[in-house]
């Protein structure tokens, strides 16, 4: 007949039951030491900060002080662990490294958060320096001094009164042209012609009164 292992006690099979469900453990409470020297080995980083947490009142350092020693080293090397246990060694103190690896976790996340600030700060003085050096287009022009014709001549055209610049540079061309620099040479002379006509008007007027004098009233 085949021989039958010995079946597993009370003990073995709750140690089974609550391995397999880790992930509902919390408050351990009164259990026994070795009994938990048996289940939290098996927790991940997680399950067990969880426990702990959970279990207040509760110093669980016996049993999960060497298993927060192996997350510590996996999480942040044997050179830095190793660096710790020797300045502990050194001041002659010790710490629960659940303690240790919480302060190392701060001093990551307050050096990243610097960092972070300082890359930043670093886009936001660059991004300042671009704008500062950026060409910035002015589509206010100034009024003019002295008013000129529509026809004026030489450089100075008044466009003021147009807002596009599209349109003022329409217009400036526009006034340019030979067609509107004939005109305004064209209606200068005619201006110069009218002067010069009455001036010479009056003067003849002057002269041939001057000529023929007024005759003499006969005496009576």
């Amino acid at each position: 007949m085949p021989e039958y292992g010995k079946a597993p006690s009370l003990v073995d099979l709750c140690v089974e039951t609550a391995i397999d469900n880790l992930r509902y453990l919390g408050d351990v409470g009164e259990t026994d030491l070795h009994l938990l020297e048996r289940i939290l080995p098996h927790c991940t980083l997680d399950q067990l900060m969880h426990v702990e947490k959970c279990s207040k009142g509760r110093d669980l350092g016996p049993v999960t002080d060497i298993l927060w020693k192996n997350f510590y080293r996996e999480q942040f090397g044997e050179e830095n662990t190793n660096s710790v246990i020797e300045r502990m060694k050194q001041r002659k103190v010790s710490f629960r490294w659940i303690k240790l690896y919480e302060a190392k976790l701060k001093d990551m996340a307050e050096a990243e958060k610097k960092a972070v600030d300082r890359i930043a700060q670093l886009y936001q003085n660059e991004d300042a320096r671009k704008q500062s050096r950026q060409v910035r287009i002015c589509n206010k022009v100034p009024p003019s001094s002295n008013r000129r014709s529509f026809y004026g001549s030489g450089a100075g055209y008044n466009v003021s009164n147009v807002k596009s610049n599209l349109m003022k540079k329409s217009k400036i061309e526009f006034l340019k042209s030979r067609e509107v620099k004939n005109l305004a040479a064209m209606k200068k002379i005619s201006i110069q012609r009218k002067s010069t006509g009455s001036g010479s008007c009056s003067t003849t007027s002057s002269t041939s009164s001057s000529q023929y004098p007024n005759p003499i009233k006969r005496r009576f």
